[in-house]
Parts: C-alpha cells; structure tokens; sequence
C-alpha cells in the first residue's frame, strides 16, 4: 500500500494522527501475538507511576508480540537490510494517560546486536540483543543475560471476520510510552487497522523469569497476522514531574 493511502485510511483510530511530519517507516510482519489477562498489583511493579494501566472490563493485560522488523527507515532515506531487518520479541502491557490510549514496553529483544544498538540509540527504546531464529512454523529465541526464552511451534488459520472488542483493545494502539530516566518518552504510530488470523499452537517453552508471576501459564488469547505498514513520529520527551499534573 501507499504510503499516502495509509495516511489516508483513518477511520479506525481513535484519535487523529499528527498534523506534523512523520518520520520513520517500518513493517511489522509475520506477527505471533500472544495475550494473558494478569494481576494489577504485581504489573504495576513494572510500570512507572506517571503512567496509569489501561483495564478492560476491569482487568490489566500483558502480551508477548513476536515478529520480523523489516525496512525500517528514516524518512527520505533507503533501508538498509543488515540494519533495518531483523527479527524482534517484545513484552508489553497497555496504559493511558491523558485522553491517549497506548502501549508500555516491559522488554524488547531484536535478533541483530547492531540493529539493537542502532534502534536504541535512536529511538530511545530499551532494545537488547537475543538470539533468534525463524522458520515457517517455528519461533525460538533465548538471552542468557536474563535467562529468557520462547520457544513456540504454531500453525496459520482462518482470516478473523469478526474481531472482538478485547482483540482490538489489544492490537489498536497508535501510541507509545516509554520510561527514559526522568522522563516518558511519547511516540505516535500510525497503520491500517491489524488483519488478524487465526492461530494454534501445538507446542510452547515460555519462560521471562522477571515476570514469571505475570505470563507464567498458557496465553488466555492468541491470534497471528501477516502484518502492517507502520508510520512513526518523532518522540515528546516529557518531564516525570509535568506528567503528574
């Protein structure tokens, strides 16, 4: 798609995008989401207290995305596939804060050290490096720095229909907060709503001894998707102290 057709295609979201100029590009394909409703006292351990968790009908949620970044770019500029390539898993939960509804991320693996370190420097998000590997039907990843792993065999079903309210409470967000010191970091995304499918997995090692108390069981929801084309603005850095006005 275009990119002027996807900066076109808005009725889905919940706020309108940004009157400024975007500034990356990037795809988010192949995606294994993998959803867990949890404990609100232990996730607030994990989320600075600026920011507010997002509840649906009551419940916080956790999920772990695994997916392929690829063709990241700055606006104006060409990928580059060694750097703008490469395989990612996050652990993220969902908060709010001022009218906005987004995602937290607890932890964020990328299967390249240079593309962690390149992502990171840029974009201020807290990339670490992973071993990660791919198949069709196959994901396997490990850190011996925090001892984490997934290891997941799956297959593909159906195209979703009919989504349902908690399945896009859980996919559509188009906003980013980030603890960076003694600041949040906001970051505004855009893309088409998520085309999900369905999945089915027939074996999972799962093991972020950090939040064994948050995902230490099977996923309460999973779905998988072929992906989107993903536009980023530049990030608001916030002072923690004006956030809690």
């Amino acid at each position: 798609m275009k990119l002027s057709e996807i900066l076109e295609n808005t009725e889905h979201r919940p706020w309108e995008i940004p009157k400024s100029s975007w500034r990356f590009y990037q795809e988010w394909n192949d995606v294994l989401f993998l959803h867990w409703q949890t404990d609100l006292e232990e996730l607030q351990k994990f989320v600075p207290e600026e920011l507010e968790i997002d509840l649906f009908e009551g419940k916080p949620w956790i999920s772990v995305v695994a997916f392929a970044m690829e063709k990241i770019r700055p606006r104006y500029m060409p990928a580059f596939a060694p750097i703008s390539n490469f395989l990612e898993i996050n652990v993220r939960t969902y908060i709010k804060k001022k009218g906005k509804t987004g995602v937290y991320f607890l932890s964020m693996e990328g299967g390249k050290n240079l593309s962690c370190q390149v992502a990171k420097s840029i974009s201020k998000l807290p990339y670490r490096y992973s071993k990660i590997k791919r198949e069709e039907q196959f994901y396997d990843s490990s850190n011996t720095e925090f001892e984490d792993q997934l290891n997941i065999q799956f297959s593909i079903g159906e195209p979703t229909t009919t989504k349902t309210d908690l399945e896009r409470w859980l996919t559509e967000r188009y906003a980013l907060f980030q603890d960076d010191g003694s600041f949040i970091n906001e970051y505004e995304i855009h893309h088409t709503e998520w085309p999900l499918k369905a999945l089915s997995i027939s074996n999972m090692a799962l093991s972020y001894p950090r939040f064994k108390n948050l995902i230490g069981r099977e996923p309460d929801l999973i779905n998988y998707s072929e992906g989107v084309q993903v536009i980023a603005w530049g990030k608001k850095k916030i002072a923690k102290a004006d956030w809690r006005l």
